[in-house]
């Protein structure tokens, strides 16, 4: 063995020393973001929960508009005039935000804090790992699955620390993220882990930097996206109940009341899936020229190919549903997670059950 492959395989063996390290830190942040949701006072809940039932309550009580209509003989009478009560849509409550995992409380907000710097360590001991499974291979490391997987969630987490800076609204977006990267890893490394390997000449290419790139940055906040939408559909569940005199039960107001409201969540959900809706296209688009590149034919209605049509489409449908009246809501929350489950799908059900010229090395 020359000293060059030597060099490479000792970088690789760091590499994978660095995601299990990663992996670890990630399962203390977990535990940081249990604690948050766990030990932050519910007693500031408890209190926001009180005041928005017994609002739902007084409306449901009033349950009409009292007219004054002056009568023949200078006397007043008043009218009353039912209220209709029609299916709320995103925007028409006036609920608050929740005060957030911690529940407002300095005691949950420590474990936040704690959770969040965790996050951030885990996330710079695995872009390190990432970074030194490239120089091993001496390539972008995005050419297998295991490669892909590991990058996704470097990127993922990327975008919910970059999301935090910009100082949005998202601490409830952690517990979730944390948990869904450690699945992502812990299948990477188990079922997916593939040896460092030079590419197929076919795929020696600068496209692959940028269509590659793009997919997994896509992939990334199309995933920030479906968590809010499925959120949302929770809490928008929640404060139905809560508009129509029902009283949910301790853990349920424990936690849609630390989450944003229903139409917070949906116009986020609904904005970075707009905002990178445009970069899919492109990917799309930068993909069929590679493939005009290294196949001589720009569209040949792979398997890859075609799903992430499927995906653009589905998508599209999302978007123009939103600018829809009789589908804003619930309707286009549920074609957004249609979409979500078809990027899926085009990677991981395409990649492993279906072959194609997009099947990754190793898999």
């Amino acid at each position: 063995m020359n000293l060059a492959a030597a060099t490479n395989e000792n970088l690789a063996h760091i590499s994978n020393v660095l995601i299990y390290s990663s992996m670890a830190v990630y399962l203390l942040a977990f535990f940081a973001h249990m604690a948050e949701w766990l030990f932050g006072s519910r007693s500031k809940v408890g209190r926001t929960a009180a005041a928005l039932t017994q609002k739902a309550s007084a409306q449901a009580a009033a349950g009409s508009v009292k007219v004054q209509v002056k009568g023949k003989n200078g006397g007043t009478a008043v009218l009353e005039r039912p209220s209709v009560v029609t299916r709320a849509v995103s925007g028409t409550r006036d609920v608050p935000d929740g005060p957030g995992a911690s529940g407002g409380d300095e005691q949950g907000d420590l474990y936040g804090r704690i959770a969040v710097s965790l996050t951030v360590l885990a996330f710079l001991v695995e872009a390190s790992g990432v970074l030194t499974r490239a120089l091993s291979v001496q390539r972008a490391p995005w050419g297998n699955m295991y490669e892909f997987n590991i990058t996704f969630s470097t990127v993922a987490v990327a975008v919910y620390l970059g999301l935090l800076v910009a100082k949005k609204n998202i601490g409830w977006l952690g517990l979730p993220l944390v948990t869904t990267v450690l699945l992502d890893l812990g299948l990477a490394v188990t079922v997916l882990y593939t040896a460092s390997d030079q590419l197929v000449p076919a795929l020696h290419s600068y496209w692959l930097y940028i269509h590659v790139s793009t997919a997994i940055f896509c992939g990334a906040v199309f995933y920030v996206g479906a968590v809010s939408t499925l959120l949302y559909l929770f809490r928008d569940s929640y404060e139905n109940k809560l508009a129509n005199g029902g009283k949910p039960g301790k853990f349920a107001t424990s936690v849609m009341e630390r989450l944003p409201a229903a139409a917070s969540l949906d116009k986020f959900s609904y904005r970075v899936n707009a905002a990178v809706f445009p970069l899919w296209t492109f990917t799309i688009i930068a993909g069929a020229i590679w493939a005009g590149d290294a196949w001589g034919r720009y569209w040949g209605w792979d398997p890859k190919e075609t799903w992430s049509f499927i995906t653009w489409v589905a998508y599209a449908c999302y978007l123009h549903a939103r600018a829809t009246a009789g589908w804003k809501g619930r309707k286009a929350a549920y074609l957004a997670l249609i979409a979500f489950a078809c990027w899926l799908f085009n990677y991981y059900g395409v990649n492993i059950f279906v072959t194609g010229k997009h099947s990754y090395a190793g898999v």
